[in-house]
Parts: C-alpha cells; sequence; structure tokens
C-alpha cells in the first residue's frame, strides 16, 4: 500500500477540500468553531489522553471515582435518574435497553421504523416484535409519527407484551406524541424506551421538541456524536424512576450487565472525555443565552433565515413545524433540514448527487423523494450559506424545467412578518397535503405490511438457500433489506416477501438508492428459508 493509499490519508487529503459536511457527527470537524465561542472544546492531541484504567480514572464499568462523579453531573444536566456514558454508539445502549427490558424470548411491541440495533436486539434475545406503523407524510415522502391510538390497541390485543419501543425523533425530525405514549404504556405496567439518537440537542434550545426525558419515557438513549460536537460512537443512556414512589420500570442490576456485555472492557478515554467535554460547551452556552456572540443564537438566527429562504421554494418543499397534529406528528426538529422533491420528476437520489458533486454539500441521507441534511451549532455561516444557494439554485432550475411561477405555500410568507418573525419561520412551511388530525390513522405507510410466518430468529437460523432477488417473491426472507442510512426494513427476516415488496426494492435499487441488508451485495441473489410456505 502507498502512503497516500492509507485511510489516514485520505481522510486528510478529503478534509482539505471544500466538501462540507451536512451530516453527522455534529462536531463538524471544528466548521464553525468561531470568535472563540465553540472553539472552547479544548480537545488535545488524542494520543496524549488515551489511557487505560489507571489510578485515579476509575472504570466504566465499575465506576466509583471520577467516572462515577461524571455520569452523576450529566444526569444532573440531562433530568435524568441515572445516566450512563456509551463508546459504542446508540446502538450499545439500545441493545442493552431491549435485552434488560424485555426478557428471553418474550414479546416487544416496536416501531417497524426503529434502526437495525433494534433488530438486532430481538434476534439476540429471540423476541417476538408486534409491529407499530408510523403514519406517512402525503406529498413529502417522509415517515410521520406512531399514534398513541396504536399503541394502546396493540397493548390490548397482545397483553403478554413486555416492554415498547419507539423511535422519537426520527432521522428526518418526526416527533411523536411520547407524553400519551409513555401514559398508555405505564398504565399497562410496563417500560418505554425511547431511541432518542437524533434528539440529543433538544436540551439546548426552547426551539427545539421536549425530550422524552421530560415526557415520561423510562429508558432515552441519545447519540452525542450525531448533534453535539463530540467524537463518533460517543451517546448517552438515560433511566428514569417512573413507578410510583421512585421506583424503576427495567431492573437496574440487568441493565448495567448488559451494558457490560454490549459494550469494550476497554472502554475509550477520548470517547469517554469527549461525551463529557461536549455536554460541559452545551450546558455552559445554553446557560449564557441571550449574552454577545453566544454560538446557540447565533445557530438559531441563521437557521431561522434558511428555513424563512427556503420556504419560498416553489417546486422543492421543506418539511416543517408546519407537519403537527397530522400525520402522529407531534413536533419536529428544526435543525434537520428536509428537501422534499415530490412531484417534480427528480428523485431523492438525483437531489443529493447534484449537492455533492455540483455544489460540494455532502448531505446525510437521501430517500425516493427526499435529502435530509442535519444541522448543528457547530455549523459555519458559510456552510449554510452555501446549502441555501444550492437548494435554491436547483430549485429555481426546476421551476423553469416545470414552468412555475408561484410559490406552492405562498399563504404561509405572513408568517415572516411582526415581531417573531424568526420563531415564525421556524415553524413556516408549505400548505401540507392530505393532512388530517393526529388521531386520524391513515393505512398508508412508505413500506407495505407483510405477513409474518415466523420470529426473525427462527428464519435466520434456519436452513437457507439463494434465489435470485427477482425471483423471492412469495418466499420466506432469511434477510433483512433495507436502504442504509437510516436502516427500516422494507422486509426483515422470516417475512414472506410479497410482490409489492419485491417491486418496491427493485425500484429503490434502480434509483441508486443504498438497499443493504443481504450477504449479496451485488443484490442479485437473497437468501430464503429452504422450504415452501404451508398456504
Amino acid at each position: 500500500m502507498r502512503r497516500e493509499e492509507r485511510l489516514i490519508s485520505r481522510l486528510k487529503a478529503y478534509n482539505e477540500t471544500d466538501m462540507y459536511p451536512f451530516h453527522m457527527p455534529g462536531h463538524k470537524r471544528l466548521a464553525g468553531a468561531e470568535d472563540g465561542e465553540t472553539g472552547e472544546l479544548e480537545f488535545p492531541n488524542p494520543f496524549t489522553v488515551d489511557i487505560t484504567e489507571i489510578e485515579g480514572f476509575d472504570n466504566l464499568h465499575h465506576p466509583e471515582g471520577i467516572l462515577r462523579e461524571s455520569m452523576e453531573w450529566a444526569a444532573g444536566v440531562y433530568g435524568a435518574d441515572r445516566t450512563y456514558y456509551l463508546v459504542n454508539g446508540s446502538s450499545g445502549g439500545i441493545l442493552a435497553a431491549i435485552s434488560a427490558a424485555a426478557g428471553f424470548e418474550s414479546r416487544i411491541l416496536t416501531a417497524r421504523n426503529c434502526h437495525k440495533s433494534v433488530y438486532h436486539a430481538v434476534y439476540l434475545n429471540r423476541l417476538k416484535p408486534v409491529y407499530l406503523y408510523p403514519q406517512t407524510v402525503p406529498g413529502l415522502g417522509i415517515q410521520g409519527g406512531i399514534l398513541p391510538e396504536d399503541v394502546e390497541k396493540s397493548l390490548r390485543q397482545y397483553p403478554d407484551t413486555r416492554a415498547v419501543m419507539v423511535v422519537s425523533p426520527t432521522y428526518d425530525g418526526i416527533v411523536s406524541d411520547i407524553h400519551k405514549i409513555a401514559e398508555i404504556v405505564h398504565r399497562a405496567g410496563l417500560p418505554l424506551i425511547v431511541d432518542e439518537a437524533h434528539g440529543a440537542h433538544f436540551r439546548y434550545g426552547r426551539e427545539f421538541p421536549q425530550s422524552a426525558l421530560e415526557l415520561g419515557a423510562d429508558l432515552v438513549i441519545q447519540s452525542i456524536h450525531k448533534t453535539l460536537p463530540s467524537l463518533t460512537q460517543t451517546a448517552l443512556l438515560h433511566v428514569n424512576l417512573n413507578r410510583d414512589k421512585g421506583g424503576p420500570y427495567v431492573d437496574i442490576g440487568r441493565l448495567e450487565r448488559f451494558l457490560q456485555i454490549y459494550q469494550s472492557s476497554s472502554p475509550s478515554y477520548v470517547l469517554m472525555a469527549s461525551i463529557e467535554n461536549a455536554v460541559w460547551l452545551m450546558e455552559r452556552l445554553r446557560m449564557d443565552r441571550g449574552a454577545p456572540g453566544n454560538a446557540i443564537d447565533r445557530y438559531m438566527e441563521r437557521m431561522g433565515r434558511l428555513r424563512e429562504n427556503l420556504s419560498k421554494m416553489r417546486c422543492l418543499r421543506l418539511a416543517g413545524k408546519w407537519l403537527k397534529g397530522s400525520c402522529g406528528v407531534w413536533d419536529t426538529d428544526m435543525s434537520k433540514v428536509v428537501i422534499s422533491t415530490a412531484g417534480t420528476g427528480m428523485t431523492g437520489t438525483e437531489l443529493d448527487g447534484i449537492l455533492r458533486e455540483t455544489y460540494h454539500l455532502e448531505m446525510e441521507m437521501c430517500g425516493p423523494e427526499y435529502a435530509t441534511a442535519i444541522t448543528s451549532v457547530m455549523d459555519s455561516g458559510e456552510g449554510l450559506e452555501r446549502l441555501e444557494a444550492a437548494v435554491m439554485e436547483i430549485d429555481r432550475e426546476l421551476a423553469q424545467e416545470l414552468g412555475k411561477t408561484e410559490h406552492i405555500g405562498a399563504g404561509r410568507r405572513a408568517a415572516a412578518s411582526g415581531p417573531d418573525a424568526a420563531a415564525n419561520m421556524l415553524n413556516a412551511g408549505p400548505t401540507p397535503v392530505g393532512t388530517g388530525s393526529p388521531g386520524a390513522a391513515q393505512d398508508s405507510t412508505p413500506f407495505p405490511r407483510l405477513r409474518s410466518l415466523m420470529p426473525i430468529a427462527s428464519a435466520m437460523d434456519k436452513d437457507l438457500e439463494r434465489v435470485a432477488l427477482r425471483e423471492s417473491g412469495g418466499r420466506i426472507s432469511g434477510e433483512y433489506i433495507y436502504i442504509y442510512p437510516p436502516g427500516i426494513p422494507i422486509v426483515a427476516p422470516g417475512e414472506e416477501i410479497s410482490g409489492e415488496a419485491l417491486d418496491l426494492v427493485l425500484r429503490f435499487m434502480e434509483q441508486g438508492l443504498p438497499v443493504q441488508g443481504p450477504q449479496d451485495r451485488a443484490l442479485e441473489w437473497l437468501l430464503v428459508v429452504r422450504q415452501n410456505i404451508d398456504r
């Protein structure tokens, strides 16, 4: 291998380009560390602080000193009863939370749009999942929220359920009504686990939605690295003692045992220091809001301008707080910039590619009809201006092609006037299509609902055979098929592959979306259960 071919050489060369990161990690390679405000990360050369469990520096898996004090401090910051540092990302926290809460071979009620780590926990614990399907946002191509009444209905139908798992916010910043869901789950005497990996920043701005920690969830997992200035793989697991008389819904001893199982026995002090450093910086900035040059205030002002200008697009559409009250959407996260291409003739993949190749903007992800940018307090003003200019130029070109002269959401321009203009524009957006009340369940999801013929673990561990993917319709899948990110299964092991699901997978492949899951990365073959379906 030549020197320039090494990974470190390529990373250094990439950092010297003008490619701007609208993706995680939230430190954005310190793009916005300006005016000394967010430049106070004070992080040294990692080699100089990379140690093991030496005298005076405690042990993450048996904390009695500095790490125990640090995690207790972090719990106080976030308003949790207990907080655990995670060096294996939110994935490790989700695995531990489900393993502790559900119990081996039990039933779990889980949102279908959960991260693939939830499905890994289902496999490892041989759980029987019952799926909660999110609503669909018509005209945008993104998923909405989980309806509380769907949770209640499923718990009545499956009284042997041991735990409930939902994701809020989603990858696209959609927040479900966690308060109502928690009330329903607790009435059944069960723990509510919330994957809040994309919501670690909620604590630091009144402009953001409330955290699940404040709304009654029992176990909340947050990825510090996704939206805060921390290194990749850093996360937090919070515990609330929500039972009467301050007891937990999940056995703490079991939880800590599984945290040891799913995390390295040699946790990185560099990563743990990065967690503490990020929380310390953000909390200091939160307490100092209103002071001249405050980084959070500056970020909010910039996002207000960005969203105001993008709300004037004529063809592309910006998701925002105008979605509240429809499709199960309780709230939305303004830090996620979700641009929909629905109805334009352009796919999300094409928009993502244009932003990368023409404008040197790397988005976090794209779907069939949208692309998503992750922003954070570490974004620079120049970076946000580049995003605005690029998207607006693409929209103008689309408008010329389609002959559009009016903004589809012109009626909402009034939100930009008055003394609360900046705050209003954080909420602004075009008029939503096909909206209803939060409780109006719509039987439409981005992915088809498939018939489950055997548990996930049973299907994956059975005798499997290869069949051509294009000929797999009607067979029982032995593998997952999903777009990653975000990793939500279109097909899960044990499910009968319907013609609709197969057509969807093939269409996504033709659109160039990152379809993953099967062992055959060329996606020519799929592993299926070696037996005919008993009809």
